[in-house]
């Protein structure tokens, strides 16, 4: 995404080489609208510059260290040769996730996606999560509760989410449910222990999976459950929410599902 105003002095930004000439390079700035800086000769390469053509080429990308900024003379004063090869290719890297979390707010949202569309999604992804990128990857790691501390509206937040599971690569997903547990009879307090154990999957959870049943505020308990993909994960949550439901019926109890939480305190 591209940034209104003026970057900061020592940051790394992405750029692409505009001008030549003898005296130095323009570049063209590309996260900050219409803005470019000049890199100085001695500040293109280490040592003696014979050829400023041997050392970068037109249309070339390029990462620049910001020495100075002069807002009143929109002057940026800009180095090549004081970024390394580790700061160029984490920077880059950033760059193109940044290029590709922009596509993906364009397959969210489609047609419907307005100025003030983006404006709202990228300011609360860069509220909440520093870049867009991030803020998809909280996604599709999390769901909707990846989410919840922005003030998205919960239409933006299902359409970011579905983008997110389907396009985001991502080590692992998780996904949250609820379940509320209740037994009136005299052994209920053990009812509802062998139902959480049977949410729990009984030491028979794949290997691949990561479940945890926790105690919300009775009667209510949360299931969370970590897996490499959605569906393995929601397969998972729905065999947890299973087996509760059957261990604490089969003991005259009863069992509900949900999605979000209800209690008011944990």
């Amino acid at each position: 995404m591209q940034y209104s105003g003026f970057p900061d002095v020592g940051e790394l930004i992405v750029g692409e080489v505009d001008e030549i000439e003898d005296f130095g390079v323009f570049v063209e700035l590309q996260e900050y609208e219409g803005k470019r800086g000049l890199v100085h000769v001695g500040e293109v390469a280490a040592g003696w510059i014979k050829n400023m053509r041997d050392h970068v080429t037109p249309g070339q990308t390029v990462v620049c260290k910001v020495l100075d900024v002069t807002e009143s003379a929109e002057q940026i004063d800009l180095s090549i040769k004081e970024v390394n090869d580790h700061q160029r290719s984490d920077k880059i890297q950033e760059w193109k996730a940044e290029q590709k979390a922009e596509k993906w707010l364009e397959l969210a949202f489609g047609e419907d996606l307005s100025d003030e569309t983006y404006s709202e999604v990228a300011n609360a992804f860069l509220r909440s999560f520093g870049t867009l990128y991030d803020g998809f990857e909280a996604a599709a790691i999390h769901g909707n509760e990846g989410l919840s501390d922005t003030d998205l509206s919960e239409d933006h937040v299902e359409a970011i989410v579905e983008t997110a599971r389907e396009n985001v690569s991502v080590p692992y997903v998780s996904v949250t449910g609820y379940v509320d547990l209740e037994s009136p009879g005299s052994s209920g307090v053990e009812d509802i222990r062998g139902a959480l154990e049977a949410a729990e999957g009984n030491g028979e959870v794949p290997d691949e999976v990561d479940l945890e049943v926790t105690y919300v505020g009775a009667p209510e308990y949360r299931i969370q459950v970590q897996a490499p993909n959605y569906k393995t994960a929601e397969t998972a949550l729905e065999e947890s929410v299973a087996r509760a439901t059957d261990a604490i019926g089969a003991a005259g109890g009863v069992a509900a599902f949900h999605r979000e939480r209800q209690s008011d305190e944990e």
